[in-house]
């Protein structure tokens, strides 16, 4: 897995953390202040949980973080095409109308150690790599078949997700517009995309 796993230890993010490290950096001001302010009401109300890995040799750095809650994906609430692609994997007998799926909420990478020299793959991509493998480990609690990221609408972001496997779960905005109720005319600010988790297992 490379830095993350070899020179970082994973926490919860909480309380205790953020008083003992240094003020978390993305370079995107919405998720600094979400790490920072709300995380912990999130965590206090069930919506979700956050995460980190701290670096060890200055545990006073947090070198990226991330928010996870429950989540599924109801193929019926979705266009036929868009349902069939989330679905095509499925064995027939064993489709359904809604299947489990753990959500990204928030994620990010300290701005300090995006991209390290000699690693042959980013931060993030090692995050995201970590978040898969955790949900499809033998001693994960629940079923879990994919994941799901309701990702801000910008090109960095886009293209983080599209590297990492992830698919668009409707093919247009227009289309993402119409079946989430928005206006056409409305600017869409985050786009909804998924990772089918059975690609790793077989």
């Amino acid at each position: 897995m490379g830095f993350l796993l070899n020179n970082c230890t994973f926490a919860p993010l909480n309380v205790t953390t953020l008083q003992n490290c240094n003020s978390f950096d993305c370079d995107h001001n919405d998720l600094n202040d979400f790490f920072v302010n709300d995380s912990i009401k999130w965590s206090n109300e069930l919506l979700g949980k956050s995460y980190c890995f701290v670096l060890d040799e200055d545990p006073r750095q947090i070198v990226c973080a991330f928010t996870v809650s429950n989540d599924s994906i109801k193929t019926k609430l979705l266009p036929n095409s868009r349902g069939k692609k989330v679905s095509k994997d499925i064995p027939r007998e064993k489709r359904l109308k809604s299947y489990p799926a753990v959500l990204i909420g928030r994620l990010g990478v300290n701005k300090k150690f995006r991209m390290l020299e000699g690693e042959e793959k980013s931060t993030g991509d090692q995050l995201m790599d970590f978040i898969k493998s955790w949900f499809i480990n033998e001693n994960n609690k629940t079923g879990c078949r994919f994941v799901v990221v309701d990702s801000y609408n910008e090109h960095r972001a886009l293209r983080y997700y599209t590297r990492n496997d992830f698919s668009p779960l409707f093919s247009t905005e227009e289309q993402e517009k119409e079946f989430t109720g928005l206006d056409l005319e409305t600017e869409l600010k985050t786009r909804m995309l998924f990772f089918d988790l059975i690609l790793l297992t077989n």
